[in-house]
């Protein structure tokens, strides 16, 4: 190997010295935007690989060369609905020719706004926000003023399963009906002849999955003319462990119930193990309804009804519009449907 003459990793001006041209003729032929004769490219190519020289990628991006970079931003990576989903977004960035950067917040916003700057200064050409999101007026603002400075660098902020941030603010939205899914689930639950439909999960009320999804529960009560009993409205995070402690918990209260609707199928699969747990019946005693439809819906016992969510074209449909918008311009909100799964987990109301 050649010597190198600023220490153990090559530069631009070494593999220059080994081709014999300018370091300006290499970062022409590494970037490939600038004509160069083919016998200079091909000296410059040989004396890369004899090198082992890796360009600088801040570099490159600074010349408009190298791969083009989508960011997601999801909570966690063991979620399955935010896993479905990104991996839609995955594929289609791949499709696109754009190398994917995944980020997690676990729930902090605080975490997810210093992302979105961070991939900002990486001049990411989109950032894509995947599931829902808190919706305090602070985070309202500093949101704003993010999807604002992205869109003067030529970059796009995408809510992917989030409502917009406001009419003004440029940004790419493609988001499912989950207020009308929630509805549908508790309405067929009341169909069945339920009126005491515990709700479990409403944790964050500021957070846009949580608000449009107990909206869609109250809402469906109140086309029946029914009130909502807060002694059957739960809060909880979106985990299996969540619905296992609230359920127990409704039991040992003596609260009654005749149906759960779970936020999350995750947190339903906790709810059946502990009415399991107490020998309830599902749905002979109990039916239990969740949310999302994630494969582990179909695989519990019995087979969990729940609303089904296009989880990967969610995120297909966000990266094509987002990276063509001068195309879909008009199309840049998006809001994809939802439907009801019934499977084994639902009946009607039991015969005392």
């Amino acid at each position: 190997m050649a010597r190198l003459s600023s220490g153990d990793r090559p530069t631009v001006k070494d593999v220059a010295a080994v081709a014999g041209v300018s370091a300006t003729t290499v970062s022409r032929v590494l970037a490939g935007n600038y004509p160069v004769a083919a016998t200079t490219r091909g000296r410059v190519m040989r004396a890369v690989k004899q090198l082992d020289y890796v360009a600088n990628a801040q570099a490159r991006a600074l010349v408009g060369g190298g791969p083009r970079t989508v960011a997601f931003i999801i909570r966690d990576l063991v979620g399955p609905l935010f896993a479905y989903i990104g991996q839609g977004v995955e594929q289609q960035t791949t499709a696109e020719g754009r190398l994917c950067l995944v980020c997690t917040h676990n729930g902090d916003p605080d975490r997810e706004l210093e992302l979105i700057e961070l991939m900002r200064e990486q001049q990411a050409e989109a950032v894509v926000l995947v599931g829902g999101g808190v919706r305090s007026a602070a985070n309202l603002e500093r949101m704003t003023q993010l999807a604002n400075a992205l869109d003067r660098t030529g970059s796009r902020l995408v809510l992917c399963g989030r409502p917009p941030i406001g009419p003004d603010v440029p940004s790419t939205v493609v988001e499912y009906d989950n207020e009308g899914g929630a509805f549908a689930a508790t309405n067929y639950l009341i169909s069945l002849g339920h009126r005491q439909i515990a709700i479990i999960g409403v944790g964050e009320p500021e957070h846009t999955t949580t608000k449009a999804r107990f909206g869609g529960y109250t809402r469906a009560h109140k086309a029946h003319g029914l009130k909502v009993a807060k002694q059957r409205v739960l809060p909880g995070a979106y985990e299996r462990e969540s619905g296992y402690q609230q359920t127990k918990g409704l039991l040992a209260r003596g609260v009654p119930f005749t149906a759960i609707f779970a936020i999350t199928d995750v947190v339903a699969s906790g709810v059946l193990f502990a009415l399991h747990e107490a020998g309830l019946r599902v749905p002979e005693d109990v039916s239990v309804i969740g949310y999302d439809d994630i494969p582990l819906a179909a695989d519990l016992t019995p087979g969990l009804s729940t609303v089904h969510l296009p989880h990967e074209e969610l995120g297909r449909t966000a990266i094509r519009l987002a990276l063509h918008r001068d195309e879909y311009a008009l199309d840049q909100h998006v809001v994809l449907g939802t439907h009801l799964v019934v499977r084994g987990s639902t009946g009607p109301v039991p015969h005392k």
